[in-house]
């Protein structure tokens, strides 16, 4: 097991700033390379703090401003504009930076790309579904429409 120390947010492990143990291939092999975590040291703690205050400053603010951003987020659908070829079949899939433009330029709000989840790959145009965690306890279901461009 290595200890290690989250830089980012990785879903079912953890948030940034955490402390967590890991088999040793997952640490060597995914998080440290990728850039999720640090090797934890004693001196990590000066880290650890420093990583929770910028976490703490990214975050919306309050509870209230989430769940108003839950709200908006939910009522609407978001439109993505994707080139895709004949019956709908999309060239690559959908990520989370396009879902995250996509918000923004529908005037939602911005959101950041590493809080969106989207549950399986969108390969096809028609309507999906995708999850925003905006905070640790408030997550929203976001209605895309996946239409294809020529």
């Amino acid at each position: 097991m290595s200890k290690l120390i989250l830089t980012h947010e990785v879903t079912g492990l953890g948030a940034p700033g955490d402390v967590v143990d890991v088999k040793a291939g997952y640490a060597r092999n995914y998080l440290i390379p990728s850039g999720f975590a640090v090797a934890w040291s004693r001196g990590g703690e000066k880290q650890i703090e420093s990583i929770k205050a910028a976490r703490a400053a990214r975050e919306l603010a309050t509870l209230e401003e989430a769940q108003q951003l839950k709200a908006t987020l939910e009522q609407s659908v978001v439109t993505l504009r994707v080139k895709a070829g004949n019956g709908g079949r999309l060239f690559g899939s959908v990520k989370t930076s396009d879902v995250a433009d996509a918000v923004a330029a529908a005037g939602l709000g911005q959101i950041d790309k590493r809080k969106i989840e989207i549950p399986s790959a969108i390969k096809a145009t028609g309507s999906h579904e995708a999850t925003v965690r905006l905070r640790d306890d408030v997550a929203a279901t976001i209605s895309l429409s996946v239409v294809a461009v020529r």
